[in-house]
């Protein structure tokens, strides 16, 4: 995946294993990261599906030594509502330099096929470093590399609402149910990475409450120190 030493990139971040992997995957190519962009949602200040506090955002942000770029968006927001603010942040990226936007995504097309539409109207390239890769096989790399993440959001109706809150580790994959995708490509499940090679140093956690609330169960995590 060689890169022009001018192509500046975002990264989008959910502070999840895809995004976090995606990071290490284009430090490994060199590529020049130029800020992590991350939807939050207001006013619970808290990632957009994740529902992991703004706070661990940052941690994770100042662990990985990158900028935070955050997109804020209502708790009730149409697509119309979001490409118009997501067009703002893009245009003032553009006047820093940005010309490509790097994705975690594994294997939707339609999700991919979104993507490069809404950048296309904007003259931007979207890259997708870990495009096509065998999700297993990736969970499994995740995990090899010393990557810790914890389970923060389920869709009970793909998973049980058990799964929330656990680490995402190899007892995880192997009590996972056939047909749920191991990287939960399909919104199975969202986790937050909270060590790994990509930080300086760990994020400090505890886990808080676990509650369901549209639809989805949460796990809480709460920023120690």
């Amino acid at each position: 995946m060689a890169m022009a030493e001018a192509d500046k990139i975002v990264l989008s971040w959910s502070g999840g294993k895809d995004s976090a992997i995606a990071l290490a995957t284009l430090k490994q190519y060199d590529a020049p990261i130029h800020a992590l962009l991350t939807t939050v949602t207001d006013p619970q200040a808290r990632i957009s599906m994740h529902g992991v506090r703004e706070a661990l955002l940052h941690r994770q942000a100042e662990a990985a030594g990158l900028p935070l770029r955050v997109v804020r968006i209502p708790h009730v927001c149409s697509n119309e509502t979001y490409e118009s603010l997501f067009a703002q942040e893009t245009d003032a990226l553009r006047q820093e330099g940005v010309e490509r936007y790097a994705f975690g995504d594994l294997y939707l097309q339609d999700v991919r096929d979104y993507r490069e539409r809404q950048l296309g109207r904007a003259d931007l390239k979207a890259v997708f470093p870990l495009w096509g890769l065998d999700t297993k096989q990736l969970a499994e790399r995740f995990i090899q590399q010393g990557f810790k993440a914890i389970v923060v959001t389920v869709d009970p109706k793909k998973l049980d609402s058990s799964f929330v809150g656990r680490d995402y580790d190899l007892d995880f994959l192997a009590d996972l149910p056939p047909g749920v995708d191991p990287c939960g490509e399909n919104g199975e499940f969202h986790t937050f990475v909270h060590a790994g090679p990509i930080f300086k140093s760990p994020i400090a956690v505890e886990r808080g409450e676990s509650l369901e609330r549209d639809g989805f169960y949460f796990q809480d995590l709460l920023p120690l120190n």
